[in-house]
């Protein structure tokens, strides 16, 4: 019998499609023989680390022959004085990607489900199949609503039952955009059973200007079944080193860390998301780019008479009232990446993430000739 590794795989492997990052710069100079290319594409910082991130990594990087801090004290400690929580409510993850796939690993069998909506973040249902377990997704609010695409949370909860153990909203969604307001949220998470464990996932938060918007982690206290997992891949800058974290009850954070990976945050990464914190001038920096880039991207995607959806991330999504691909493709020949959308079931839209101011004239200049083909 000829080898057939397809065949040894888990069953719940076998059909997974896996996840699919954008672009990156190498490729599509490869690939077209583009030069001076802009990537806007994967919702990253365009002002990258912060000058105190940049030194803690510099000095860092003299002991990456040791092996990290596996329970990341330095970090913990700096992360539970910004949450006024205690260190032990803290799970630490190679990007807040990683903390999600502990969470499905975690509390997620064949035999029980997983509620997420429509258009929610891709890595929700490829945790969930991974691990066997089966996915219910609610459907999103339709075109012609005020929140079009947006989570519906009364059709979530409709598919919440005794063997649901786990249900994902992300607050702002990657990647439309879109999110849910403070007494919705609550009541949604008040409103579940205590075998359900509700993950708000706040990785765009920090771009949100809005006093009455819902910070999840301020309700952990009251709710022992909530999880609010955030990332440093954003408005601080730290994409590529890949840190993320959880903050639960202390019981579910135990748990995490039973199936949390050795040594998963690497030192740079430890050191760099930890300075990060502290470093609040870049991080209002960040913010005040990302509000005038998305001021400059709506008046333009306007003139353009497209369709674009109102976000509270560092990215826009769009309507491009045709297949998308063809757009996409004639954009890259122009040394612009932005985001297609197709995996998510959305063959027409394009993601494009906010970037500098002349970035972004960059890029609607590219959506505009694209447009034109």
């Amino acid at each position: 019998m000829p080898f057939d590794p397809l065949q040894l795989a888990a069953p719940s492997v076998r059909t997974l499609a896996p996840y699919v990052p954008g672009k990156p710069i190498e490729e599509l100079e490869r690939e077209y023989g583009v030069r001076d290319i802009i990537k806007l594409a994967s919702n990253e910082n365009p002002l990258g680390p912060g000058p105190l991130a940049r030194a803690a990594i510099s000095s860092a990087a003299q002991e990456i022959g040791l092996y990290p801090d596996g329970g990341g004290f330095a970090l913990k400690q700096a992360l539970a004085r910004k949450h006024g929580c205690a260190p032990e409510c803290i799970t630490l993850g190679n990007g807040s990607n990683d903390v999600l796939v502990m969470l499905a690993e975690a509390f997620l069998t064949p035999d029980v489900q997983a509620v997420f909506s429509q258009f929610a973040f891709a890595v929700y249902p490829i945790a969930v199949q991974a691990v066997g377990a089966k996915a219910r997704v609610a459907p999103a609010f339709p075109e012609h609503h005020p929140m079009a695409l947006g989570h519906d949370l009364a059709a979530m909860r409709a598919l919440v039952n005794e063997r649901t153990r786990l249900v994902f909203i992300a607050n702002p969604n990657n990647p439309t955009g879109t999110w849910v307001e403070a007494e919705e949220l609550k009541a949604f998470i008040g409103s579940m059973p205590s075998t359900t464990l509700v993950i708000v996932d706040e990785a765009y938060i920090e771009y949100v200007q809005d006093a009455e918007f819902p910070d999840a982690s301020r309700w952990l206290a009251e709710y022992p079944n909530l999880v609010v997992t955030r990332t440093f891949s954003k408005a601080y800058g730290l994409a590529g080193l890949r840190v993320g974290y959880a903050l639960s009850n202390p019981q579910v954070a135990g748990l995490l860390n039973r199936v949390r990976q050795a040594f998963n945050v690497n030192s740079i990464a430890l050191a760099a998301a930890t300075a990060a914190l502290s470093d609040a001038d870049h991080l209002q920096r960040s913010i005040e780019t990302n509000v005038q880039g998305m001021l400059q991207l709506e008046r333009g995607l306007d003139e353009l008479v497209l369709r674009r959806y109102p976000s509270r991330g560092n990215f826009i999504l769009i309507d491009c009232g045709r297949p998308a691909g063809p757009v996409y493709e004639a954009m890259l020949r122009q040394g612009v990446i932005v985001r297609p959308v197709g995996n998510y079931q959305l063959p027409t839209h394009l993601r494009l993430t906010i970037g500098t101011q002349v970035q972004n004239d960059r890029m609607l200049a590219a959506l505009k000739t694209a447009l034109q083909k």
